[in-house]
Formats: C-alpha cells, structure tokens, sequence
C-alpha cells in the first residue's frame, strides 16, 4: 500500500499543476478579454491589446514553465548524482559483502520465508561439500543433510520459531551428512531478516563447524573418565601439593580416606588437617632434606615414612613424586601407598635372619654384633658391661633318654623362662646346642654375679614340662665376664666368659664363676661334656 502512494504521488502532482494552469488560463483569458473590451473601445486599439494581452500571457506562462522545468531538472540533476554515488556505494557494498562472506571462515546462508536458500557461501560449500548451484532457490539440500525425518523436523520447527518471533538463536547445535557422507557438527547462530509489508524477508543463519572440538572434549572427558577410575582404583592416594612446610594439598584422590582416614577436602588447603600434621614424629625435616636434593638434581624422589592415621594407627607408606612448575609456582605431583604389610613383613624376615628358628632368641651372629655394639656404648661413656655364658649341665642326656622333640621342648621352655627374667635392656642369645649368652649393660661384677644366681636357681627349682605329662629339672653353669676388667672386645670378653663357664663345669657344675684375668693365649675346651 505505501509502495502504491508513492508511485501514485508523481501523478497527483503533475495533474494539480495541469489544472491549475487551465484555470490560471481560463480565468486570464476570461477576465482579460472583458478588461480590454471595457478599456479599448477602437478595434482598432482593441487589436492590439488583445495582441500584447496574448504575448503576455505567452511570456507569463513561459517564463512559469521555464522555473518549473529549470527546477524539476536541477532536482533530477541532483537525484541522477546522488542515485549514481549510492549506486557505486552499493556495487563497493555488494563487493565488499561479497567477499567478506566468501572469504569468512564461518558457514554463513540465508533463506527466504519459504526456506529455500539465496545466498550459500563458500565455507558452506567447502563443510557440506554443496556447490551454490547445487543449493541456490532450493530447499531439497536440507533432506539430504539432514536424512533423518524427525530430526528434520526439530530443526524446522527451530527455523519457524525465530521467522514467528523475528528473534535471534545461539548455540543450537546440529549434526549434518555431508554430501561425502561423513558426520559434522555445526553449532548454530540464527537471527531472522525482519519482515516487509507484514511478511517475514526470510532467516540469516552463521554455523561453525565444531566437530574438532567436540571431538576433543570428548577425548578430555574420556580421558578424565579414565583418570578417575584409575585414580579410584590406586593402591594409595595420588596427589598435587605445595612444596611448603605443610605440604599443603591442591588435590588428593579418593584413596586418601582408606590411607589417612579423612576425606580428600579436609585435606586440601589444609581445611582440616595438614598432611604435614600426618608424618609421625621428627620425619618431616629429613622429608624436606629429601625432597630438596631431588629437586635440586631435577630427578624424581621416593620416601618411606610412618604416618598416624585418623583412627590413631601408624602406617607406613611409599611415596613417589617429583617436582613440576605449574603456571610459575613450584609443586610436587605423586603417589603415596600404604606399605604397612610390605614393612611388617620385612621386619618378620629380618627377625627371622637375626633369630634362632627354634627358640626364637637372638642368633650369634646378631648377639655378636649387639655386643660389640654395647661395647662401644660402654666405652664411650665410661661404664661397666657383663656377659653371661650359660650352658645347661647334663643336656645330653635329655636327648638320649628322651629325644630330640623332647630337648627342643627344653629349650624352647627355658630360653622364655630366661627372657621372662631379664631386663628390657638385656640381650638374650642362643649360641648354639645348649649355650646361651646374655649380655648385661651397666652392671658391674657383683650385679652380674648377683644376676646370675637368682637366673641359676630360677632355673633349678623351674622344671620344664612336655607336655604329655613329664617333666625335666635342669641347673645350669654360667661364666661371667665384665668389660673392660675381662676384655675390651666382643671375642675377648665371650673367650673369659666360656673360660669362666667351664670351670663352673670342673667345679661340679649348677653354679656361676666370674672370670679372672684371662690369659691371651689360653684356649677354652669346646668339647668338654654337657
């Protein structure tokens, strides 16, 4: 309707102008005619008047017509130059948009109201693998890049939605079949062109293919995923901490409550406790010298130490880990695993390896080592050591007469009832066969001696049952020998003391000698009867 007024303006206008000139001439004519009429009565002057009335009008109207064309062709002059920098603006306008929307990277297509397609760019032809002519005024591209009916129907029914509320789309993302027949994900910027005359102009759609990208998001997420459960599933606690005085923790895994007893957020950021807090005793300043090293030489560190668990148990665990430089801040990224049952038992084997397998006592040569190490003890600050040796009189025999099973029996109920009599401090050794040793810090040559006797007649009047209802009395004799009075070192004091031991043997056994000074060159008799 208003495109119709304003072709039919023109037209008014010049039929106002026609009919004002025929009245302006009707009435000039009309009342001109009369006025000379009524001025002029000689024809002859009458003549003339009418001849100069007409060439009046003649130059009048002339002259009107000639400043209606001058200035209806000034305008036309101005239009015709205005319409001609408009049309160079807009062949510059149409080249530019043109190659902008050829040249942009982004899939870019408009549609009419109908959803036929009028312009196709050449990101579009390059993701569809769709020329323009194959797609240009058609909408049949659309079934075959979207073949599945329904989803078809989704996205159409998106298209009317924005044309019926001429409002904008972001974000919608679609998976087409390229004409090669592969699969690209194309994430959706759709606004509407507005309406003419009351009717939609069509859509303006911008998609980018982000198949690539949710490609790797998927792999991240599968990734994580696979994290996750692996991390889930560790034998301990993976973690990212502080290199601080805290150890403050960034990240725990899961595996943190079975390892420490507290849930992996009362660790991070040290909101409930430090990890720091969690090493047992003294351990954090050799940690943090460990540690050190490691990153001073840019190699990986392993530890192994104690720490108390929520429930008050100490555990020990492995932790493995090295230094990483995260956004310019210095962290440690590792594992820690409980190695409790792997140090209990490296504890049995080297209680086994320094143990007699029958009694359970010290062997010699762990008992060796111990002494020479109480020897240093002793030197170094000035104090006195005793040495037992004990060997059970007549032990032979118990084998003889009553067996093998029988003597171990024997032994094994008097090496307990013989470590159920010392003090904490004292070492308790078997040496082999029937012979025994202990070793006595801090005690002179009448303690040990006093020592000794209670041990001896504990011994006598403690007969060792077996079990099956008899029983065996046993005495003992023992050779005592005091460092430094009987030697300064492990084989010298054990050479007194057996020397001393036999002769408790010669003097009629079931008694203690304390060692004399003892004669360098003097061998004790290792094969005298039991």
């Amino acid at each position: 309707m208003e495109r119709l007024k304003a072709r039919s303006a023109p037209v008014r206008r010049a039929l106002w102008i026609a009919l004002l000139y025929l009245v302006f001439g009707w009435l000039w004519i009309t009342f001109s005619d009369a006025m000379v009429a009524r001025w002029f009565v000689d024809p002859q002057a009458l003549k003339m008047a009418q001849t100069y009335k007409g060439g009046l009008f003649v130059l009048v109207t002339g002259l009107v017509l000639f400043a209606l064309i001058y200035r209806q062709l000034s305008k036309d002059r101005t239009l015709l130059s205005l319409h001609a920098r408009q049309r160079d603006e807009i062949l510059r306008l149409n080249r530019f948009r043109e190659k902008v929307i050829d040249q942009a990277s982004v899939w870019i297509n408009v549609l009419d109201s109908n959803g036929r397609i009028v312009l196709w760019n050449r990101a579009a032809e390059e993701i569809t693998g769709y020329s323009r002519d194959e797609v240009m005024h058609s909408d049949g591209v659309w079934e075959l890049m979207y073949p599945d009916p329904d989803v078809r129907n989704q996205i159409l029914a998106k298209v009317a939605e924005v044309l019926r509320d001429e409002d904008a789309l972001a974000g919608f993302e679609t998976t087409i079949i390229t004409k090669q027949g592969q699969e690209r994900v194309i994430s959706w910027y759709t606004s509407s062109l507005g309406s003419v005359e009351g009717e939609s102009a069509g859509t303006i759609a911008i998609g980018q293919d982000v198949t690539d990208i949710r490609a790797a998001e998927n792999l991240i997420r599968r990734r994580d995923r696979q994290l996750v459960t692996l991390m889930d599933n560790l034998p301990g606690m993976a973690y990212r901490c502080l290199y601080d005085e805290h150890w403050t923790m960034k990240f725990v895994s899961s595996g943190c409550q079975d390892l420490t007893g507290y849930q992996p957020d009362e660790l991070v950021d040290n909101r409930v406790v430090s990890y720091a807090s969690l090493i047992h005793g003294g351990e954090n300043d050799r940690l943090m010298s460990e540690v050190e090293s490691a990153i001073g030489s840019a190699e990986p560190f392993s530890l192994e130490y104690p720490i108390d668990h929520k429930d008050g148990q100490q555990i020990w665990v492995w932790e493995r880990g090295r230094a990483v430089v995260d956004e310019d801040e210095l962290v440690l990224e590792g594992i820690i695993i409980d190695i409790t049952d792997r140090k209990k038992l490296e504890d049995e084997l080297s209680e086994m390896a320094t143990r007699d397998a029958l009694t359970g006592l010290l062997d010699r040569r762990e008992a060796t080592r111990l002494l020479d190490d109480e020897i240093v003890r002793a030197r170094r600050y000035g104090r006195s050591l005793a040495l037992l040796w004990i060997d059970l009189d007549h032990f032979k025999q118990v084998n003889d007469q009553l067996g093998h099973a029988a003597g171990d029996t024997v032994l094994r109920g008097f090496s307990e009832l013989l470590s159920s009599r010392v003090r904490q401090v004292d070492l308790v050794s078997r040496f082999g066969g029937e012979e025994f040793v202990v070793v006595l810090p801090e005690m002179d040559a009448t303690e040990a001696s006093q020592s000794a006797e209670r041990l001896r007649e504990l011994v006598a009047s403690s007969p060792q049952q077996l079990g099956d209802g008899r029983e065996v009395n046993l005495t003992m004799s023992v050779g005592v020998a005091i460092y430094p009075d009987h030697g300064d070192d492990a084989s010298s004091l054990i050479a007194a003391a057996d020397q001393a031991m036999y002769q408790a043997k010669a003097s009629g056994r079931n008694r203690v000698v304390v060692a004399s000074a003892v004669n360098p060159d003097h061998t004790s008799k290792k094969n005298h009867e039991g």
